[in-house]
């Protein structure tokens, strides 16, 4: 691990072993159906609570990954996971029963990007011959923390994204298809903007900032790679997102950029608004669609970055501005590119 330029850090050994996906009903009837692992009819998940649904989906994406590579709970030397809800509560009940060590993150909808960048960091080191990344969300235990109860039935915004209810894992090792080669970690950026029904601009400066600086810090242009895929900004983010990289920075990634947001559902058929969101959002669409797509030859270079709005309850309420950030990973298909 040697850092490139300013902000960047190369990986030499780091590989994805195996990935999973596990989404709830509304995914389960978007365009990326025929990649998720297991399409659960029921958000419920059979718990009492919301809150333990996501912790029963974050749980099912682990058992998931574990058994497709071919592993056993006391092989992964350090799991890195987080989620939307307070102190990782989903995360903690859900990864609890494994009993591998456990360190909880937090970078709101980044989560999942910033878990392989730290997973593949301990396995470059040597620190552990398995890691893994998982994060989760879901539709009602986000829209109860941060906006109302859905028996409330309030009107959502036209800006407004819809939570993702699914969760992804990724085992990573020294072998495997996918080579996490390069990796980046945010700084935190702010456009003022503090309406929380509309995280698509709040988390677009930030995403413009890391892109551009692992750009700069690599030599690369846009063109260098298949896809620049952001998650997940949704249409207005990912409208501004490609305004503010030409604007600010002086490139042009139309041609390149796709966003797990815009991804997940189909705009047309499901009212989703301005598309999809929240830390299984990005985890989910990546260990599908993307990583089986990285395997079978199809991309070859995905720069991808996981962009988070870090505000929480009590920021929100205090009408501070909400502050983002976004982190990145180079997946490279069948090793160095």
């Amino acid at each position: 691990m040697k850092r490139i330029g300013k902000y960047t850090y190369s990986f030499s050994v780091p590989r994805i072993v195996a990935a999973a996906s596990c989404v709830g009903k509304t995914e389960g009837e978007g365009p990326l159906a025929s990649g998720f692992d297991v399409l659960n009819p029921d958000d419920g998940m059979g718990c009492g609570s919301w809150e333990h649904a996501e912790a029963a989906l974050a749980k099912q994406a682990v058992a998931t990954v574990l058994k497709k590579a071919g592993l056993r709970p006391d092989d992964i030397r350090m799991a890195f996971a987080g989620d939307l809800l307070n102190q990782c509560t989903a995360s903690t009940f859900g990864l609890m029963s494994f009993g591998f060590p456990f360190a909880g993150l937090f970078g709101a909808c980044s989560t999942f990007a910033l878990a392989l960048f730290m997973a593949a960091a301990f396995t470059d080191s040597g620190a552990a011959g398995f890691t893994l990344a998982e994060a989760s969300s879901h539709f009602c235990s986000a829209e109860k923390q941060f906006r109302y109860p859905l028996e409330y039935g309030g009107q959502r915004a036209p800006t407004a994204q819809r939570t993702v209810t699914g969760a992804g894992a990724a085992v990573v090792g020294n072998t495997g298809p996918v080579a996490i080669e390069k990796g980046i970690v945010g700084r935190i950026a702010q456009l003022g903007v503090k309406d929380m029904a509309n995280m698509g601009a709040a988390m677009a400066p930030a995403a413009a900032k890391t892109v551009a600086a692992f750009l700069d810090d690599t030599s690369t242009m846009p063109a260098d790679y298949d896809m620049i895929l952001t998650g997940d900004l949704g249409r207005i983010g990912s409208e501004l997102f490609s305004e503010l990289m030409r604007s600010d920075f002086g490139y042009d990634v139309s041609s390149v950029h796709a966003d797990c947001g815009n991804m997940i559902y189909d705009a047309e058929k499901q009212d989703v608004h301005a598309g999809g969101s929240g830390c299984g959002c990005s985890a989910s669409v990546v260990c599908s669609k993307i990583l089986n797509e990285l395997c079978a030859g199809k991309l070859k270079r995905v720069l991808f970055a996981g962009t988070g709005a870090l505000m929480s309850p009590v920021t929100f309420y205090q009408g501070d501005v909400i502050p983002a950030v976004t982190h990145a990973v180079l997946l490279c298909s069948q090793g160095r590119i």
